[in-house]
């Protein structure tokens, strides 16, 4: 038999729709960046969900959204259990966040990006549009040296030991909300650094990988759960941990997510929980960042820049796009 035939379905995906994936961040990319800067974070989010599901259903994939903006009756955004593709390909499981940080484009502001994900049918946590409790750092520690359940001062005296440093020498990233008023006083108490961000948790969490360039140790706090799921399958690529809890705390919530496969809903998931399998993680930079440079409109060319992970190989690719056939980012 061929190697052709017995090639596994995550191979199928990776070799046919890389570069697929990146056309559909950088489709979304493209019509937020053009929304830069002029205050309206519904408008930009619009034109790059309107322009990432475009791009999707061209994709010769039998896609179901699993981790999306929103519900069924929240549609135009990409709701989760929405179908994509043009049913001719293999069942894939999708991650979207079309614009993470849309104050931040809004506003023109560093570290916007278009993001999705990409795995097997049944490898991507299905979960309702909640948020969730989420903790991770970056590769090079021996497991369990950090736990969502444990205090943030057990997690950073736990880490500066393993990293071989004292604590005030630890910056933890945490998402600028009051609701992380007590996390952040509870870091600071210890003598380390928090740095806060408005937005952008995916990128975030990416951070950690490279604390060497990047200045942080240790993502914390609460976020969304799409960037969650999302993230967790850039850091499989990359190495590290990552454990996260969904936040059920309504009735009306725990029913939704036991509608979709939720039996626990205290569950601690790990990454692997999150994102199983062959995953692939796509992102464009929208604004410019530590992680992309973000859309460059010329008068003849449009850059962009992407990122793509992909987990079963570890490997992390950066495609640089000159863009001279303009018309494809105009609507159909």
């Amino acid at each position: 038999m061929s190697q052709g035939i017995t090639v596994q379905p995550g191979q199928i995906i990776e070799r046919i729709l890389t570069l697929e994936l990146v056309r559909v961040t950088e489709r979304a990319a493209v019509a937020s960046a053009r929304l830069r800067g002029r205050g309206n974070e519904k408008a930009a989010d619009q034109a790059a969900v309107d322009a990432m599901r475009r791009e999707l259903n061209k994709l010769p994939i039998d896609g179901t959204v699993v981790i999306g903006e929103g519900e069924r009756d929240e549609a135009p955004m990409l709701f989760i259990g929405e179908r994509v593709g043009n049913k001719q390909g293999p069942k894939v499981d999708i991650a979207v966040d079309p614009l993470e940080g849309t104050t931040l484009c809004a506003k023109d502001m560093p570290g916007s990006i278009a993001v999705m994900a990409m795995a097997e049918a049944g490898t991507l946590l299905a979960a309702p549009d909640v948020y969730m409790h989420k903790i991770a750092v970056g590769p090079g520690y021996s497991a369990g040296v950090v736990d969502l359940d444990a205090s943030p001062e057990e997690n950073l005296h736990s880490l500066a030991k393993a990293k071989g440093v004292k604590v005030n020498e630890l910056t933890a990233l945490v998402l600028d909300r009051p609701r992380h008023a007590d996390l952040i006083a509870a870091i600071r108490k210890t003598g380390a650094g928090v740095r806060l961000i408005s937005d952008g948790d995916v990128a975030g969490v990416i951070f950690t990988t490279k604390p060497e360039e990047t200045g942080i140790d240790i993502y914390l706090g609460i976020g969304a759960a799409p960037e969650g799921v999302l993230a967790a399958g850039a850091l499989r690529c990359i190495g590290g941990q990552m454990q996260a809890r969904l936040i059920l705390d309504t009735e009306e919530k725990r029913s939704r997510a036991l509608q979709m496969g939720v039996t626990d809903p205290s569950k601690k998931y790990d990454m692997t929980d999150l994102a199983r399998g062959d995953v692939i993680v796509a992102a464009t930079g929208v604004t410019d960042s530590a992680l992309t440079r973000g859309v460059h409109f010329g008068k003849e060319v449009i850059t962009t820049e992407t990122v793509v992970y992909r987990s079963a190989t570890g490997t992390v690719r950066r495609i640089y796009g000159e863009h001279r056939e303009l018309a494809k980012f105009h609507l159909d």
